[in-house]
């Protein structure tokens, strides 16, 4: 491949059919994304034509001149001269390099930096790299604006930018479903666009291999394969394959190209290679990997699978030293991804050769196993001057020294390798899983499960509240990341990842005191025009209803506002999608019975968003005094307690911030209904979804008392058969009692055969009903 800059895929769109932002400047913003650091308004504006010239530093290298010049004329649909004098009188833009990185401006110390100066006559981006150029032209390609009478210009303006982290990136998975070259090119040319530097390739897991590896050729003809695919959701009873053999895979040149077409828009390509679990593909190939040796297949249902890279294996490291040393000769990252997460420790427990690496390493438990097993491909790659970056599981038995943390289960792993002085990506689950549903409509796409609309992920703060200013310099960046179990085509890809990874781009880019989401979707609304004529399949509903409930003097509330201006918003109590006779919501609502709450925005007579909707279950517990024994944890940690008796159901789109999850934990809660009433009807929900590890509880039970301290026993279950919410309403016989105390047992450990087997069970639980 030519080492010119080509900017082919994205921006030749432009060519003949050239679109541009139109002005957009709401509270003194440009239609920016990211949004910069400092930009000030000028007075007038520089016009663009054909007559407009080009001044590249001399500093600059000719490939590097030509890329910009080409994005420069893919863009406008024509070609800019370059001035061959170094002061040209005026309608020039000029990109100059300052290697000095000036002391009396600190923007320019970030290699990253740039400042874009516009006035009537001329516009100057500097920086002190090529990178910073590169940079301040993406934003000032955006800044064009294109008047009604075809007149193209720039608002005259400062601007002064530079990154808030360093680490800006965008995860996908090919494991799962491949996706063509010509694909990532242009989702590379859009990530650039929006100022993202690091592309994280995950090309290894259970389910397919996908890069070819040339000492190990079995890679290529069994674990590039898988013989079937299921069909539909994975909690889907029973499960259903289509009978068609699936796979392929990156050749090395086709690897090696798109790692060069990345680099050239300043984007590092990091490779993931999963070790030691998520190898069931390997295992199939090579057999003699594994603890038990087979047989293995490639896998074909979407979970986690006992069968992994066997620890106690001399021959274990010396195939994935071979696999490393070919990945090092096609990637040039400084990081190599390793995985590390997910890996059941089942095989390991009886696994003779594991447990004699045990005693010979004098290492604990199968848990300081997996530790050694990443320390010693962590020394591995250290020979050969790379590091490693793994999933926050690597903490499990021990931190290796060098390792970067990629926080995704929560905030834990993240706060927790900050502290002891790691490099920390934070990429939460429960914030920026692309692979998330965006809409509760119901004709909503396939999804993996959970919540995530836009906002959710604009309201992310990638640095926890916990961290003192010392450990917070540990979080580098924050990550986005697509998998693709339910993404099997290019356009549902581009559906998941648009436009919610150019929000992921302005949190990781933007100050944080910058932020602010109706002027990132003011200036978001023009992109979408651009994204029609890139025929990116974007998802389109992202303006919504947010909805906020909390218990005000014990009633629950529910607080509705719109992301469009001048939208009316419009809502029923019975369950049925508002029309334009519907009552308009003008202040907050104060639910006192049982209702299904819907609600859209309306705009000149039509309906402009996703319909909301929000369950309420009123009883006598709602609103009252509540007690748990045990917190909820990680992602299932709702606003406190209140939330089991805050009159709010929690949805099958399980990260909707109202179910309380505990890890490993039981449900010990105890209920003050303040004054002795009588009672005579209990309810719980309980979500059952063993392929997310939640499982309901080997034993429910409720107990009543009238003092606080001696409990009655009225109610016990231990079946539940329903797979998702079972919604548990019990009638007792009528009692006088002031406390009520629920008890659900947790299963605790997950058992052989379940998803993520050994591992501790989650026990969701939501909102206790009493009446």
């Amino acid at each position: 491949m030519n080492r010119t800059l080509c900017y082919s895929v994205v921006f030749l769109i432009f060519m003949h059919a050239t679109v541009f932002l139109r002005a957009q400047d709401v509270n003194g913003q440009f239609p920016l994304i990211p949004y910069p650091a400092f930009i000030q308004s000028d007075v007038g504006a520089f016009q663009l034509s054909k007559t407009t010239l080009l001044d590249f530093d001399e500093a600059m290298e000719a490939k590097d001149v030509e890329g910009f010049r080409q994005q420069i004329r893919s863009f406008l649909g024509y070609s800019l001269g370059k001035t061959k004098i170094k002061a040209p009188a005026g309608n020039y833009i000029r990109f100059k390099i300052d290697r000095l990185r000036n002391e009396y401006d600190s923007v320019l110390k970030n290699a990253e930096g740039y400042t874009l100066i516009c006035t009537q006559n001329n516009i100057e981006v500097k920086a002190s790299t090529i990178k910073g150029l590169f940079y301040g032209l993406q934003s000032l390609i955006q800044l064009i604006q294109k008047s009604s009478t075809g007149i193209l210009s720039i608002k005259a303006c400062s601007i002064k930018d530079y990154p808030r982290f360093s680490y800006r990136g965008m995860h996908l998975d090919v494991s799962r479903h491949l996706f063509p070259v010509h694909s990532l090119k242009k989702w590379i040319d859009l990530l650039a666009l929006y100022k993202i530097n690091t592309f994280h390739w995950h090309l290894t897991d259970d389910q397919g291999w996908r890069i070819e590896i040339k000492k190990y050729p079995k890679l290529q003809s069994v674990s590039a394969y898988r013989k079937e695919t299921i069909v539909g959701h994975k909690r889907a009873d029973p499960h259903v394959f289509d009978g068609k053999s699936y796979g392929g895979y990156y050749t090395q040149e086709e690897v090696k190209e798109v790692v060069r077409y990345a680099m050239e828009r300043h984007i590092t390509v990091i490779p993931e290679i999963e070790m030691p679990g998520h190898a069931q593909a390997v295992l199939a190939a090579y057999p003699e990997l594994g603890c038990t040796g087979g047989p293995y297949e490639t896998a074909t249902f979407w979970g986690v699978f006992e069968d992994v890279f066997c620890a106690g294996k001399e021959q274990t490291f010396t195939f994935l030293t071979g696999v490393i040393d070919e990945v090092l000769t096609i990637f040039p990252s400084s990081y190599i991804h390793i995985g590390g997460d997910e890996c059941p420790k089942t095989r390991w427990k009886v696994c003779p050769k594991c447990q004699n690496r045990i005693k010979s390493e004098h290492l604990k438990d199968e848990h300081e196993l997996q530790s050694y097993f990443i320390r010693r491909m962590e020394k591995y790659l250290e020979s050969k001057e790379r590091k490693i970056i793994g999933w926050d599981e690597i903490l499990e038995g021990g931190l290796a020294s060098s390792a970067t943390v990629m926080s995704w289960q929560g905030l834990e792993g993240g706060i927790a390798a900050a502290k002891m002085k790691h490099d920390v990506i934070m990429s939460p689950e429960k914030y920026v899983y692309l692979d998330y549903y965006q809409s509760y409509q119901d004709d909503e796409q396939i999804a993996a499960g959970g919540f995530t609309p836009l906002s959710k992920i604009y309201g992310y703060e990638p640095v926890p509240e916990v961290l003192n200013e010392k450990d917070a310099v540990y979080i580098k960046g924050v990550q986005a990341n697509l998998w693709s179990e339910y993404v099997n085509t290019t356009e549902k890809a581009e559906y998941m990842m648009f436009p919610r990874i150019i929000a992921l781009a302005e949190i990781a880019w933007t100050q944080k005191d910058l932020k602010n989401y109706e002027g990132f979707l003011t200036r978001l609304r023009p992109q979408s025009e651009m994204l029609q004529r890139l025929k990116v399949n974007y998802f389109k509903n992202y303006d919504e209803i947010i909805g906020d409930s909390e218990l005000i003097n014990g009633k629950s509330t529910l607080l509705l506002q719109t992301t469009l201006p001048k939208g009316i918003i419009r809502y029923t109590t019975n369950g049925k999608v508002p029309g334009i006779e519907s009552l308009v919501y003008k202040n907050p609502l104060v639910i006192d019975r049982t209702q299904q709450i819907k609600a859209a925005v309306f705009n000149n007579g039509a309906v402009v968003t996703p319909v909301f909707k929000k369950d309420f279950t009123i009883s006598k517990s709602t609103g009252k005094k509540i007690t748990l024994t045990y917190q909820p944890k990680g992602n299932y940690a709702p606003k406190g307690a209140a939330s089991l008796i805050n009159g709010i159901s929690g949805s099958q789109l399980y990260n909707d911030g109202e179910w309380s999850g505990f890890s490993g934990e039981n449900l010990e809660a105890v209920i003050d209904l303040e004054q002795q009433q009588q009672i005579s009807q209990l309810g719980i929900n309980i979500l059952k979804h063993h392929w997310q590890r939640m499982w309901e509880p080997d034993l429910l039970k409720f107990e009543v008392s009238a003092d606080g301290t001696n409990y009655t026993e009225v109610y016990k279950q231990s079946s539940f058969t329903k797979e998702g919410i079972n919604e548990i309403r019990v009638t007792i016989k009528p009692v006088e009692i002031r406390y009520v105390k629920v008890t659900a047992i947790n299963k605790g450990i997950i058992p052989k055969g379940g998803y993520g087997a050994g591992g501790k069970a989650w026990l969701l639980a939501d909102e206790i009903f009493i009446n």
